[in-house]
C-alpha cells in the first residue's frame, strides 16, 4: 500500500481512481477548491486527515477512515460507497452518507439528512444530531448510540436498537420491522404507521404514541406523559407505568396499572384496555 503522509490536497480529483493508498495526517483544503478528491477508488485508509471540500468519497469501494474530521464544508461525503469502516471522526457536512454500507464507531456526527437510503448499517457508541435521519434505510444495528433531531428512522425496513437513547420527534413513521431494545425514546407522534415494531424493556416519552399502527408490540415498557396513545392501532402491550390517556386502540390488547381517561368513541376500536385493580377511570364518548 502506497503512503502519503502530511501532504495538502485542492485540486479537482485529486487522487482520482487510487488503489491501495494509505493516507496519514493530510488535508484537503486549499484555494483550488477541488472536488471529488478520492472517488472511483478502492482499498483506501485515511487517517488523521482534515477533509474540507466537497463529495471526497464517493463509489469507493473498501474504504478504512479513522481520527479524522469531515468539516460543514465537506458536504455529501460518501456516496455509493461500500466495505466502509469509519471509527473515531468527526462527520459534520450536510448529507454525509447517502447509498452506503458501512460500520460506523464512535463518531460524532452533526449532519442534516443524514444517511438515506443506506443498507447494512452497524452504528455504535456515536453520537448523532440530524435531520430525517436514516430515512429510507434498510438493515441497520445500532448500540449505545444517542440521537438528537426531527423526522428520524423514517421508512425503514429491518432494524435493531439496543441501549440507545432518541430525543426525536416523529420517530419510526411508516416502519417495518423494527425491535428496540433496552433504550430510551422521547419525543411526540411516535411511530405512527409503523409495521412490525417492537420495544423491549423501553422508556417512551411523549404525547401521541403508537398511532395507526399494525403488529405493534410493547413488553415490559414505561410509558411517561403519553396521552391519546394507541390510536386505530393493532397493539399487544405490556406497560408498566400509568397512561394519561388511551384512544381507540383498534385491536388487540393493554395491560396498564393505571389510565387517566379513556376515549372510545369509534365504533371500530376493539381493543382491550386491562387496568389494574381499583383504578379510577373515565370514560368519554365525545368526539
Amino acid at each position: 500500500m502506497k503512503m502519503i503522509e502530511g501532504q495538502t490536497f485542492d485540486e479537482e480529483r485529486a487522487l482520482y481512481g487510487s488503489r491501495g493508498v494509505h493516507l496519514k495526517g493530510c488535508a484537503f483544503d486549499g484555494p483550488a477548491d477541488g472536488e471529488s478528491a478520492l472517488k472511483e477508488s478502492s482499498n483506501i485508509v485515511v487517517e488523521n486527515t482534515f477533509c474540507n471540500l466537497r463529495y471526497p468519497f464517493w463509489h469507493d469501494h473498501g474504504l478504512v477512515i479513522s481520527d479524522s474530521e469531515m468539516t460543514e464544508l465537506c458536504r455529501a461525503a460518501l456516496w455509493y460507497s461500500d466495505n466502509i469502516r469509519i471509527t473515531g471522526t468527526k462527520m459534520h457536512g450536510i448529507k454525509a452518507l447517502r447509498e452506503c454500507s458501512a460500520v460506523v464507531d464512535n463518531c460524532d456526527i452533526l449532519s442534516p439528512e443524514f444517511g438515506w437510503s443506506v443498507r447494512n448499517i452497524e452504528m455504535k457508541n456515536t453520537k448523532a444530531e440530524s435531520e430525517y435521519f436514516m430515512m429510507r434505510s434498510e438493515n441497520l444495528r445500532f448500540s449505545d448510540v444517542e440521537f438528537k433531531g426531527k423526522y428520524s428512522f423514517q421508512y425503514i425496513r429491518d432494524a435493531v436498537f439496543e441501549n440507545c437513547k432518541f430525543d426525536t420527534k416523529d420517530a419510526f413513521w411508516h416502519g417495518k420491522n423494527i425491535t428496540v431494545r433496552d433504550s430510551v425514546v422521547k419525543g411526540e407522534y411516535l411511530a405512527w404507521y409503523s409495521d412490525g415494531l417492537t420495544l423491549i424493556n423501553c422508556k417512551i416519552i411523549g404525547t401521541q404514541p403508537f398511532c395507526y399502527c399494525r403488529n405493534l408490540k410493547l413488553i415490559n415498557c414505561e410509558m411517561i406523559d403519553t396521552d391519546l396513545c394507541f390510536e386505530k392501532s393493532e397493539v399487544e402491550a405490556e406497560v408498566t407505568t400509568p397512561v394519561l390517556s388511551i384512544k381507540n386502540p383498534r385491536s388487540g390488547w393493554i395491560r396498564v396499572p393505571a389510565v387517566d381517561e379513556i376515549i372510545m368513541d369509534d365504533k371500530e376500536a376493539k381493543g382491550q384496555i386491562l387496568i389494574g385493580e381499583n383504578v379510577q377511570k373515565k370514560v368519554c364518548s365525545c368526539a
